[in-house]
């Protein structure tokens, strides 16, 4: 038996893809962030694609190199900005090798169309086209691509290119079925001004022709340069003058190594990576994260601490509150925000946070900080005193405005709001402690555990359920794990907010009627909508109903329940209780208990799970399951056992889990999935889902294998008189949902009828082997069952596991 929010990639078909850890999630997503193509065929019936008059590609990347070699020797900058300012798609602006690189495009290959998502303008940067238009007040358009489409009539040119020795040359190219029809060659440096100094591994001179081949220049001078490339034994020399300089004037200083990988991956690396002057490098900590790989980036998220716990919460950083510092509060409202804007087409992805703080015996403090998400070393920040609290008061609702575009008290009272473009949006933060601060530490949890008067192995629950780690983790897998915005810490409006515009997202993929590079656009509309409100790490443009669930509606239930797990923890940090692990408990509202393993319940679980288990792949490992406890649960939130003892056709079947979503389960019980989506788990509609086998609850309890421990939940469930068995999704989800009927899921498995048997209280229990079913069509790997009435299930059992790798043998050989 499964839950809703814990729809993890291990419903891919196939075993290879059942598990991911984050990494491997991250990089199937920015495979999916690859350049869109437009229609391959343009309005002259050329495909776009293919060489140009019998020309090969290399040819006419030769002819385009001369081209611009000889646009640079006979027209000037001023002379490109004009051509550029005539043709009315293009902008002047830049530098002036900017201006030159998109000229060159204009004159060569011909004045660019429109974008085919959003009808805007594309623009050429040197390696490729992109539109500058917006989907809507989230979103910027993301459309890329080398190949854009482009207009066929002649380039509007002014008297002084007409007259002058670049006219004859230019000829050639006002015509336009004489144009070739592919992109520019890549140009990774394109744009970009370099200046060389000391002693580098190869020669200036060589360095200077690579540069200027690659689309960059050199300059001896620093006017208008973007770095400095140096060798890294500069500074121990003491440092060159020209050093000295660029650090002075604020200019990036860069190892040779730059300039090697931007070349051999054809686009320019993050400079941070190569800094010579503070030891940064690819694997160093002050990199962006969205510049180092999704495992060093996991990492350093998972270690860092909370900064903002929530609406009361001094922001860590202002180290204020080592002064007694408390978020100031007048008239009801209290000045401490925080604001989300994801915006992928303008590579936006940022946080920032405002507050006005009081501290006894001094003036009042306000604290700005703006930055892009996970590159706190960049980060705009400025602590202020004021000793006037209006004018501090004032400034706060400036800038709120700044930020936003909208009032602040409208804001703060009546939680009016209407987003505007490239325009940041409030995260609206609770009156509470994210579990992530106010769970127990790692040095805490032995110490609260011993101190218990709790059952030894009810401690040992209540501590994994009350540590800081699950959630922790379950946040990092879903990369929404920022230590600057309280996600666990979100109010009832804001979670609603992000209920509707997920629920939005779906209908708007279910129902529309566009196809291709329009249907690309409204996903990448919703999926900004989404990473601004659920203020992520990593986003990215979700492709399919499989990303929708697993980083949309997975990733919202999961928040939900933390959000819900944060208020029942609270502050075990800063708690004055003795045994705040009993005090949890007794909050829980739910009586637990260890069965011993003798018992004839513990024996049959182990049997149930055994029977209708198979290994979990990774990769090219197997990971078999072992038990090592299991605990009767008796949530008061369910049913009771005399209600489900009445009702018909009960079932013991598995749920599989995340720990970090165990407390809302056994305080307020399940929930339905929060969305209808034709994929494994969701395919049901809003109901809770089961299965008969151990299996398909484990994928999604186990989430990585640097996470081996998990839960696997066994619940009652009433499947009703009537069962509807299904062989594929249903279409209409809405009716079943109204309806509350049983429904069964058949899948490419099933368990061996005859090894059913009849547990307690005329309850079924389908324990039998794996064996193939008649259904191997079926999108589903075993038998899932729907249940659209909360209260035709209660939790009966959780089951705690440790996932192993199968086959491995330990070396006990003495050294």
């Amino acid at each position: 038996m499964k839950v809703h929010e814990t729809r993890s990639q291990a419903h891919a078909p196939s075993d290879e893809s059942r598990i991911m850890t984050r990494k491997q999630k991250v990089g199937q997503s920015k495979a999916h962030e690859g350049e869109q193509s437009p229609k391959k065929k343009a309005k002259n019936g050329k495909d776009q694609n293919d060489s140009t008059n019998g020309k090969s590609e290399d040819n006419i990347a030769k002819e385009y190199e001369e081209f611009c070699k000889a646009i640079e020797e006979h027209l000037s900058v001023e002379q490109m900005r004009e051509i550029l300012d005539m043709n009315d798609k293009y902008s002047s602006s830049g530098s002036d090798g900017v201006v030159a690189t998109k000229c060159q495009d204009l004159l060569f290959f011909g004045p660019l169309d429109k974008c085919p998502l959003c009808s805007s303008n594309l623009e050429f940067d040197g390696k490729r086209c992109s539109c500058k238009g917006f989907y809507s007040e989230w979103s910027s358009c993301t459309f890329k691509t080398r190949t854009p489409p482009r207009k066929e009539e002649p380039l509007k040119l002014p008297d002084s290119v007409l007259s002058s020795s670049a006219a004859e040359l230019l000829k050639k190219h006002q015509d336009p079925s004489r144009r070739p029809c592919q992109g520019a060659p890549i140009k990774p440096l394109a744009g970009i001004v370099v200046s060389l100094s000391g002693r580098l591994s190869r020669t200036h001179q060589y360095w200077k022709r690579e540069i200027e081949k690659h689309g960059g220049k050199v300059s001896s001078s620093f006017k208008g340069i973007t770095c400095l490339v140096v060798s890294p034994a500069e500074r121990e020399r003491g440092g060159s003058t020209k050093l000295a300089d660029a650090l002075e004037a604020g200019i990036p200083v860069v190892r040779e190594d730059w300039l090697l990988d931007s070349i051999e991956k054809q686009e320019p690396q993050p400079m941070e990576a190569y800094d010579v002057v503070s030891d940064l490098s690819v694997e160093g900590k002050g990199i962006p994260w969205d510049k180092q790989d999704p495992s060093e980036e996991a990492l350093e998220s998972i270690s860092a601490e909370l900064k903002l716990y929530g609406k009361r919460g001094v922001y860590k950083d202002t180290r204020m509150q080592e002064r007694g510092g408390q978020i100031f509060e007048k008239d009801g409202i209290l000045y401490n925000c925080a604001f989300s804007l994801c915006d992928l087409g303008r590579g936006l992805n940022e946080y920032c946070i405002m507050q006005l703080i009081t501290v006894p015996d001094s003036n009042l403090h306000s604290y700005y900080k703006k930055g892009k998400v996970g590159d706190n070393t960049n980060a705009e920040e400025r602590l202020e005193e004021w000793e006037n609290v209006d004018n501090a008061i004032k400034e706060f609702v400036r800038l709120f405005v700044e930020l936003t575009g909208n009032e602040f008290e409208p804001w703060e009272r009546e939680k009016k709001f209407e987003k505007k473009r490239l325009c940041f949006y409030p995260i609206d933060m609770d009156d509470g402690m994210d579990v992530r601060h106010g769970g127990l530490g790692l040095r805490q949890l032995g110490v609260a555990a011993a101190h218990s008067s709790l059952e030894p192995k009810i401690a040992y629950l209540m501590k994994i359920l009350c540590s800081q780690e699950i959630y922790k983790y379950a946040m990092m897998e879903m990369g929404l794990d920022s230590p600057d915005v309280p996600m666990g810490m979100l109010s009832d409006l804001h979670l609603e907010r992000c209920e509707e515009v997920l629920l939005q997202f779906v209908e708007a993929v279910k129902s529309m009627k566009e196809t291709g590079q329009k249907a690309e656009a409204v996903w990448s509309d919703y999926s900004q909508r989404c990473s601004t409100l659920l203020h992520s790490t990593r986003p990215f443009v979700f492709r399919d109903y499989q990303d929708l669930a697993d980083h949309g509606a997975a990733a919202f239930e999961t928040i939900r329940d933390i959000n819900m797990a944060s208020r029942l923890v609270g502050d075990m940090f800063g708690s004055t209780l003795d045994d705040p692990l009993s005090d949890r408990y007794k909050k829980l509202g739910c009586s637990v208990s260890a069965l011993e393993k003798d018992s004839d319940d513990y024996k049959m679980i182990v049997k149930y799970l055994d029977t209708t288990y198979e290994p979990v792949r990774v990769g090219d490992i197997d990971y078999g399951v072992s038990v090592e406890n299991i605990f009767s649960v008796e949530p008061s939130a369910c049913p009771s056992l005399d209600e489900i003892k009445k009702l018909p056709n009960k079932v013991l079947l598995w749920c599989g889990t995340r720990s970090s979503n165990l407390l809302r389960h056994l305080q307020k019980g399940f929930l339905p999935s929060v969305c209808s989506l034709p994929v494994p788990g969701y395919m049901f509609g809003k109901a809770i889902v089961c299965s008969d086998a151990a299996a398909e609850a484990a994928r999604y309890g186990f989430t990585s294998v640097e996470r081996p421990e998990g839960f696997l939940v066994l619940a009652v469930a009433s499947l009703g008189d009537q069962i509807i068995e299904v062989k594929s999704p249903p279409e209409d989800t809405k009716s079943l949902e109204e309806k509350k009927r049983g429904v069964k899921g058949l899948g490419k498995k099933k368990t061996d009828e005859s090894e059913h048997f009849i547990w307690k209280d005329d309850i079924k229990v389908p324990c039998g082997r794996l064996i193939p079913s008649e259904h191997r069509d079926s999108p589903l790997e075993y038998n899932e069952y729907a249940v659209y009435d909360p209260k035709q299930t209660r939790i009966r059992f959780l089951v705690e596991v440790k996932y192993e790798e199968m086959g491995a043998e330990l070396d006990t050989t003495e050294p």
